[in-house]
């Protein structure tokens, strides 16, 4: 049986957690031990989870945790140079040359610790069995209309915080819509989970939808249908192959474009469909403006799922756990996969 130890996500406005109460008493149920630590900002209280049995620990005491414990967080860790020596579960953002995981393969080869990257944790067929897209669509989305409306009305998106419900994003941006016509939104990966989320806000809030799938980007581009709508919402991983949805002359071009929802969002990755900004944006600053007159607003926040943080991470934990019960056969199947994927990327660090 698996030693798991969920680690607090230390990076700011991270509410979320990949395991539920009701998920570690499952876990433990199945004979696995849970450490959990403490955080100043995970949506679940600390004691609903030692309610169900775990074991709490200091915030951000895994360094030290057992060579044996599998180390099981959300988002990235802090940017340093120590090795890393433990078998760690985690959206690692490493495998498509960015600098930053650069940095992170080449802790783990220091160390001689493991990476299962959560993105590239896949059943047989290649599907992902546990994703945030759903809500990462929706989430951003409901970004992405507000910032039309501050443009309309000559301004510029204000920051952005969680939100109770997905209702109450519903109604704060039906409340920015108020007294303007909404606009058309032309959604790239519209049958994907994302896709799926980011149209299902559009609908509950008017915004009237163009749904484009592998069908309509089989060509290749160029696509100036992206210039003919007031947002463009990319909904598609950037990938070797990915086509070039807005190349840097967008900027300039004759377009009704105003914002561009990247809710993809791999601004520093060779393979980014969208080619008109080259960083992420930030909860404080959702938009980056990389052009005045007309107006062109980029809004690529890359933890829009934190916008809703009970919700998704309810959806994400139960779509991951009967995977995790399973992880005392972690080099096999989904983990195996996903140990195969690190071993690949590893060897060319």
């Amino acid at each position: 049986m698996a030693h798991i130890w969920i680690r607090a996500e230390e990076r700011e406005n991270e509410e979320r957690t990949g395991v539920t109460p009701l998920g570690v008493a499952r876990l433990i149920d199945a004979g696995h031990s849970v450490t959990i630590e403490e955080s100043r900002q995970r949506s679940i209280p600390l004691g609903d989870f030692v309610a169900m049995g775990a074991v709490s620990a200091p915030e951000a005491s895994w360094p030290d945790a057992p060579a044996d414990a599998i180390i099981f967080g959300l988002k990235e860790l802090p940017e340093t140079d120590t090795p890393l020596r433990h078998r760690h579960i985690m959206f690692g953002h490493a495998y498509k040359g960015q600098p930053a995981g650069q940095r992170l393969l080449k802790r783990f080869k220091a160390g001689g610790g493991t990476l299962y990257d959560l993105e590239y944790l896949v059943d047989d067929t290649g599907r992902r069995v546990a994703a945030f897209g759903y809500w990462a669509g929706f989430a951003g989305a409901a970004v992405s209309v507000l910032a039309w409306a501050a443009a309309e009305r000559g301004g510029q998106a204000a920051p952005v915080s969680t939100e109770r419900s997905a209702e109450a994003l519903v109604d704060r941006v039906k409340q920015a819509l108020s007294g303007l016509t909404p606009p058309d939104a032309l959604i790239i990966g519209a049958l994907g989970r994302v896709g799926t989320g980011a149209a299902e806000l559009c609908r509950a809030v008017g915004v009237r939808t163009t749904l484009w799938d592998m069908a309509e980007t089989a060509s290749g581009g160029p696509f100036p249908q992206v210039l003919d709508h007031g947002i463009f919402l990319n909904c598609i991983l950037a990938r070797p192959g990915t086509p070039v949805f807005v190349p840097a002359t967008a900027k300039t071009a004759s377009r009704t474009l105003r914002v561009i929802g990247d809710i993809a969002c791999d601004p520093d990755s060779a393979f980014s469909p969208v080619k008109v900004y080259d960083r992420a944006t930030t909860w404080a600053d959702p938009v980056v403006r990389v052009h005045d007159d007309p107006v062109l607003d980029v809004m690529a926040i890359d933890n829009l799922p934190s916008l809703l943080p009970r919700e998704s991470s309810e959806d994400f934990a139960a779509q991951l756990l009967p995977h995790l019960i399973a992880i005392s056969a972690i080099d096999s199947g989904v983990w195996g996969r996903a140990k195969s994927e690190f071993d690949t990327h590893l060897a060319v660090v």
